[in-house]
């Protein structure tokens, strides 16, 4: 039996999905969350075989939420990415990070149990509406400034390109404002960039974060 988490912020979402994997009776859900702070408590309480997350959470969203399960439990922290978002330079991200694969929700329900097979036999999936070379060149950004950013950078760039305010960055991130604003400071000189404004465009341009 397959023991998986759902992370998602849309209850009926994870209800669905949860449907669709134990339908088989080979996977079973051990618990669901619907933030990166429960999602990392509930994986330390259950010890799921698999994890599966959207990107899109309250607060740091499902990036961060890679970074620390890696960091926490390293190769025994097995994750799948489920989201609405299909940028290149996210897929990457995810890629980098650990992510055992990427399932866009636009693909067709069987995409999501291979990806889960796949994933639990040590290999790597992603959705056939997503290019195959992403696993095989995961570092390469479609954005060059992009690959002087770190994963932290990136995470706190999003975060702001999507309004966040530095103290909300720091709450969810848990750090100090100050370490927050100093990053900020970083990213917006390796982006060459002068104005939030012109984060929130750069991140639109390459779909990091929802259109309004």
């Amino acid at each position: 039996m397959i023991r998986l988490l759902l992370v998602d912020d849309h209850p009926v979402v994870r209800a669905g999905y949860q449907r669709l994997l134990e339908q088989d009776g080979e996977m079973q859900v051990v618990g669901q969350a619907g933030d990166v702070d429960s999602a990392c408590a509930l994986h330390a309480r259950h010890e799921p075989d698999l994890t599966i997350t959207d990107l899109s959470l309250p607060g740091s969203g499902g990036l961060e939420l890679i970074r620390r399960l890696r960091e926490r439990h390293g190769g025994q922290a097995r994750l799948l990415v489920f989201s609405m978002h299909d940028s290149e330079m996210l897929v990457r991200r995810a890629l980098e990070l650990g992510a055992r694969g990427f399932v866009t929700k636009a693909s067709a329900p069987e995409c999501l149990i291979e990806a889960v097979s796949r994933a639990m036999a040590g290999g790597r999936y992603l959705s056939p509406d997503l290019p195959a070379r992403l696993l095989h060149e995961p570092g390469r950004a479609a954005e060059p400034a992009f690959d002087a950013l770190t994963q932290r950078e990136f995470e706190i760039f999003r975060l702001l390109a999507c309004g966040s305010s530095l103290a909300d960055c720091a709450r969810a991130l848990h750090l100090s404002p100050k370490t927050v604003s100093n990053h900020q400071s970083v990213i917006k000189e390796k982006l060459g960039l002068s104005t939030s404004a012109a984060m929130a465009h750069l991140a639109l341009r390459h779909g990091l974060i929802p259109v309004a």
